[in-house]
């Protein structure tokens, strides 16, 4: 193995490293805005919107919830398996994230119903994302 050889290891592993804690930094990120999300729907949101609208609130969070989950996931295994696809993974997750839950905080807040067409995107995107996930299993 040659110095250069080397030098070309380590820095694939600093670019999957770099990767990693990217994903993981916006997994903890959309977690923290999650609780946040949470507690004001618990506490200051409660009393003044409607239960449909506390119900979308609920399943903004929740899909965002399971998705910055997903995103520590995604971090971890980038960090080891540092497969291409796993960085796909992220970005599907993330856009769905933002579209999905965006559109629905939107929707609960506003009851402006064109938000709303918004939502199946992001769903698509989320799916594709845990599609990605498996390739990128299978692939391992």
């Amino acid at each position: 193995m040659t110095f250069e050889t080397t030098d070309k290891i380590a820095s694939e592993d600093l670019i999957e490293w770099t990767l990693a804690r990217r994903w993981i930094a916006l997994g903890a990120v959309f977690g923290l805005l999650g609780v946040v999300a949470g507690a004001a729907g618990t506490h200051l949101l409660e009393s003044r919107l409607d239960a449909d609208s506390l119900d979308t609130l609920e399943t903004a969070i929740r899909f965002q919830m399971y998705h910055a989950l997903a995103l520590l996931v995604v971090g971890a295994l980038a960090g080891t398996w540092g497969h291409r696809m796993l960085n796909l993974t992220g970005w599907l997750f993330t856009a769905g994230v933002v579209l999905f839950s965006g559109s629905l905080y939107l929707l609960s807040f506003t009851d402006v119903g064109a938000f709303g067409a918004v939502t199946p995107f992001g769903g698509l995107a989320l799916i594709l994302g845990w599609a990605s996930l498996l390739i990128a299993a299978l692939n391992r």
